[in-house]
């Protein structure tokens, strides 16, 4: 469907968060080096929401104590301390760090205070052992512009990164983190919101991305890069959705939010027109157990024979609703399902709209109308699980019901691969900042910002420049490499690596976009994997032709190094020697058509040589050593002929 987005009333907002790649962390001396590998040593803790100064307790903070999960961390002798394990103060603010968040303030034309305070937002979703993470607000206000128009920045704050969150036991409800990541500085920048189409929304994160990356000292590669979006509608809710990687994923996320709110304020008018008032929806379970002693329903049978119940709860009025799609595979009654699984643990929730269905009959389904008395526009959820989970999973969904019937309920959300989004918790309160009083403010002088104006980076319309005027690509495929995440990265190619231009742009656009309409996880390609890939080809190891072989093999093997896969895979380049042998085996194969047809049967050839080589050597090389060892052998031929 085709939205209106002026019609709509759409309007978005960006927070970009960058990783920088500081010699140290933001308040201790530990490098910011990345792991893949197992900590050194683990600790464990539990977290517990504290109240604000003004005694209010963030909702956020509480719903994640409320879930009663604790955290297992891993850290590294190498690059964490006390500091990430909460054993000992913060160390002063990483200046470096500073710098690079003023440099970026000043690019944008933003206002710097005169004094840097570091505050504590609370988070107690085990991101951080200390239940808060630091962040200081570094500037107020500034613009990019994006085809003409101005998109406010609000704020520019310089924050530490989270830990890395790489396991989960649900069943001992504990959650494995890792320290490598945690403390690192990223800038966030968040924009006013300016935008209003789904296309805007990617052009400003590619235009922030694109100034950042111009500091220099940022990591690259996906994950050190993150966009939350903030999305609404008139008469909708402002939704933050968090955790974009892909750039190219913003519109389309925009796009299926503003559905989302869109198809939930239908629902809203539909509840209204068929008279659903709140008190209309009692939180009455009843447990229906026997109804399902004998069913089929594998899912049912399951948790009925751990000692589980079957409990159900009647929705006044939504008979219908909670099957409607609000966007591409996921309906009312998903939402629902989602709060039950985030509240209580529970697998998922069943709704009448979807039954009978799953092995459940619809003798049971009437049943279990009969049994909650249902009339005839009423729906049931149902649940099958232990007592206490099941009630908590009915009420989280419940609730939710009841927030259907006021619209669009504000919250924080989740991206998914396709788009769409789920719950991940509820907005954050007013409550969840307070100050920092560990860390010393610092002072942000007129003449150190002087001095800053003169280490100014350039502007990435100059090296656009550079792409046309002195690397000699057409409009079109400059216009590909400027508006991808890998600028930076192509004139690394180029100026460090000694890759052709055209090979280096048509490699990080065409070649990276048709491995991945092929299904291959190009996410997995860092920046460095791609440098290795593209090394072996300048050096003559392995033939430009075999760069999408290996890069696909790459991208599947993350862990393997580049120059081993092309090895194993046979990529490596074969010598001209090698060509010669397997041209003049394949003329003998084909003697009779060679005689027949002298140098016309090059076509032919040279289908069947390069069914044999592919990939492993240039086809210019092979095309030109085949014409003359075919006019060899067709002189050879006719010396002997004449004698």
């Amino acid at each position: 469907m085709k939205l209106d987005y002026k019609a709509i009333g759409l309007k978005c907002g960006i927070e970009i968060h960058q990783m920088l790649d500081t010699r140290a962390k933001l308040f201790c001396g530990c490098p910011t080096r990345l792991r893949r590998d197992e900590g050194d040593y683990t600790f464990l803790r539990w977290l517990r929401p504290t109240r604000s100064e003004v005694g209010e307790m963030d909702p956020a903070a509480y719903f994640e104590f409320k879930k009663g999960v604790h955290f297992l961390y891993e850290g590294y002798h190498d690059n964490t301390c006390l500091v990430e394990m909460d054993e000992e103060p913060p160390h002063d603010m990483n200046r470096e760090a500073l710098e690079l968040a003023l440099l970026f303030s000043l690019l944008v034309g933003g206002h710097p205070l005169d004094e840097i305070y570091t505050m504590r937002k609370i988070v107690i979703d085990g991101s951080n052992t200390t239940g808060f993470q630091r962040t200081a607000l570094v500037s107020l206000g500034g613009s990019i512009d994006i085809g003409g128009k101005k998109v406010g920045i609000q704020t520019v704050c310089l924050e530490e990164d989270a830990a890395r969150r790489v396991g989960e036991e649900r069943a001992e409800r504990l959650v494995r983190y890792r320290l490598d990541r945690m403390g690192i500085p990223l800038i966030e920048v968040a924009t006013a919101p300016d935008i209003e189409t789904p296309e805007e929304a990617r052009a400003a994160a590619h235009r922030i991305g694109l100034l950042l990356r111009s500091l220099g000292r940022v990591k690259r590669g996906l994950g050190s890069i993150r966009q939350d979006l903030n999305v609404s509608i008139r008469g909708g809710a402002k939704i933050e959705i968090k955790g974009v990687q892909y750039l190219d994923l913003i519109p389309r996320i925009v796009e299926l939010e503003a559905l989302r709110q869109l198809r939930l304020l239908e629902i809203r008018d539909e509840l209204a027109r068929r008279g659903v008032k709140e008190e209309d929806l009692e939180f009455k379970p009843v447990d229906v157990t026997d109804v399902f002693s004998g069913t089929k329903s594998k899912i049912a049978r399951r948790a009925l024979a751990r000692g589980g119940v079957a409990l159900a709860l009647r929705l006044h009025g939504f008979s219908g609703l909670l099957g409607r799609e609000i966007q591409p595979g996921r309906r009312l009654g998903t939402e629902l399902a989602d709060r039950a699984r985030y509240w209580a643990g529970v697998g998922g929730l069943f709704h009448s709209d979807e039954l009978p269905k799953y092995g459940i009959t619809e003798g049971e389904v009437e049943a279990v109308k009969e049994r909650l008395r249902c009339g005839e526009g009423d729906a049931f959820i149902l649940v099958f699980d232990e007592r206490e989970r099941a009630l908590k999973a009915l009420r989280a969904a419940w609730e939710r019901a009841v927030e259907a019937l006021k619209g669009v309920p504000e919250e924080t959300r989740g991206a998914n691969p396709d788009g769409t989004t789920r719950f991940l918790r509820p907005r954050p309160g007013s409550a969840r900042m307070y100050p920092e009083t560990d860390i010393r403010p610092i002072r942000v002088t007129g003449e150190w910002l002087e001095e800053l104006r003169g280490k100014l980076p350039e502007k990435p319309e100059r090296v656009w420049r550079r792409l046309v005027e002195e690397y000699g690509l057409s409009k079109e495929l400059a216009k590909e490499v400027f508006n991808s995440p890998y600028l930076y990265l192509f004139e690394e190619l180029v100026e460090e690596l000694k890759v052709p231009p055209s090979l280096a742009a048509a490699t990080l656009t065409n070649t990276l976009k048709s491995l991945s309409r092929d299904g291959v996880p190009v996410e997995n390609l860092s920046e460095e994997r791609i440098k290795d890939a593209l090394r072996l080809v300048v050096r003559g190891e392995i033939a430009k032709e075999a760069l999408p072989d290996l890069l696909a093999a790459a991208a599947r093997e993350p862990e393997k190094p580049v120059e081993e896969i092309a090895r194993e895979a046979g990529l490596r380049a074969m010598s001209v020697e090698e060509l010669d042998s397997i041209i003049r085996s394949t003329i003998e194969e084909n003697r009779k058509a060679v005689e027949e047809r002298g140098e016309r049967a090059f076509g032919l050839l040279m289908g069947r040589v390069m069914s044999k080589v592919r990939g492993r050597i240039d086809g210019k090389i092979v095309a030109q050593e085949l014409r003359r060892i075919l006019r060899e052998t067709i002189s050879s031929s006719s010396a002997e002929n004449s004698s």
